[in-house]
C-alpha cells in the first residue's frame, strides 16, 4: 500500500500525546476489560504478576492494532470528519513512524506473552492482531459490508487470551464470551455508521448503510440485537454466571433490544437520535455484563458448572 502523509494544518514535532492517540485507548480500554473478565472466570489460579503481564500484553497487542489500523488507513481517515483529526491524517506522525511504532508493539506483546505467560495466550494474541490488522484494515474493511461482522472476531478475542493466560486451554466458557462480543459488534458499530454514513461513503468505505442503505441497516441491527438476548444469557445457561449476571443480562438485553427497535423505525435521517442512543447503550451493555461476571467471580457467589471442563486446545 502507497504511503500516505496528508497535512490538514503545519505540520509540528509529535509529541507523547500523539503517539498514545495511536493506540486507541478508548478501544484498549475495553479489550482489556474484557480480557480481565477471561482471567477471572478461568479456573485455576494464577499470580499476580503474571496476571498483570497478561493484562499489559493484550493492552499493548490491543495498542498495536490501533496505530497499525491508523498507519493503514491515514488515507481513509483523511476524508472523514470522525477520523481527520488523528495524528496520521493530520501529519503530527509520519506513516512510517505509525508503522514500525505499532509493528513493535505487536512484536513486543506477543513475546512478552509467550516468554512470561505461556504459548498459548502468545498464540491467539499474535491472531488476533494480524486478524485485525491483515484481513479486517487491509482486506474486509475496504471490499465488504460484512467488514464488521467478520472482523468482530479480532475485537472478540480478549476473553479466550485472558482466559488461556490462566488455564493454557480454551473450553465453553470463553468460547461463549467471545461469541457474545461477536455479535455484539455488528448493530455497535453499525450505529455508528448510520449517523456517519456520509463520511463513510465519501472515503469510499462500503459500510452497509453506504451499500444496502439505511432501512437495510436498521433490520439487520434489530435482526442481530435479538440474537444477542439469548447470546447474553448464555453463559448462566453453560453454568459459570450466577443470578446477578443473569438479570444484568436480561434487563440490558431488552433495554437494546428496545432501542434497536427504535432504530428499526428512525425518521430523523440527518440526526440519527435512536442510532446515537443505541451505540451509547451498546458501550455500557458490554461493560455492565463483563462487569457482572468478574463481580460474581471475584466474590465467589458465580456457580462452577461445566463450561469449566473438557479443554479443547
Amino acid at each position: 500500500m502507497a504511503m500516505v502523509s496528508a497535512t490538514v494544518y503545519p505540520p509540528r514535532p509529535a509529541t507523547t500525546t500523539d503517539f498514545f492517540t495511536l493506540l486507541k485507548p478508548r478501544v484498549m480500554s475495553l479489550v482489556v476489560f474484557t480480557g480481565l473478565c477471561g482471567i477471572v472466570v478461568a479456573p485455576g489460579g494464577i499470580n499476580p504478576f503474571t496476571a498483570l503481564t497478561a493484562l499489559l500484553c493484550i493492552a499493548v497487542g490491543a495498542g498495536a492494532s490501533g496505530a497499525l489500523n491508523m498507519a493503514y488507513d491515514a488515507d481513509i481517515d483523511v476524508k472523514m470528519a470522525r477520523t481527520a483529526a488523528r495524528p496520521v491524517p493530520m501529519g503530527r506522525v509520519a506513516q512510517g513512524d505509525a508503522l514500525a511504532y505499532g509493528w513493535a508493539l505487536a512484536v513486543f506483546s506477543v513475546t512478552v506473552m509467550a516468554l512470561l505467560v505461556n504459548a498459548m495466550a502468545a498464540a491467539l494474541l499474535a491472531f488476533t492482531i494480524f486478524f485485525y490488522v491483515g484481513v479486517y484494515t487491509l482486506w474486509l474493511k475496504r471490499r465488504t459490508p460484512q467488514n464488521i461482522v467478520i472482523g468482530g472476531l479480532a475485537g472478540a478475542l480478549p476473553p479466550a487470551i485472558g482466559w488461556a493466560a490462566v488455564a493454557g486451554n480454551l473450553t465453553l466458557a470463553p468460547l461463549l464470551l467471545v461469541a457474545l462480543i461477536f455479535l455484539w459488534t455488528p448493530p455497535h458499530f453499525w450505529a455508528l455508521s448510520l449517523w456517519r454514513s456520509e463520511d463513510y461513503a465519501r472515503a469510499g468505505v462500503p459500510m452497509l448503510p453506504v451499500v444496502r442503505g439505511k432501512p437495510s441497516t436498521r433490520r439487520h441491527i434489530f435482526a442481530y440485537t435479538l440474537v444477542l438476548l439469548p447470546a447474553g444469557l448464555a453463559p448462566a445457561a453453560a453454568g459459570f454466571a450466577g443470578p446477578l449476571y443473569s438479570a444484568v443480562a436480561l434487563l440490558f438485553g431488552v433495554w437494546m433490544i428496545v432501542e434497536a427497535w427504535a432504530v428499526l423505525h428512525e425518521m430523523d435521517e440527518l440526526k440519527e437520535p435512536a442510532a446515537k442512543r443505541l451505540f451509547a447503550v451498546s458501550i455500557a451493555y458490554l461493560f455492565v455484563l463483563f462487569g457482572a461476571l468478574i463481580v460474581e467471580h471475584v466474590l465467589g457467589i458465580a456457580p462452577f458448572g461445566s463450561a469449566h471442563f473438557g479443554a479443547w486446545m
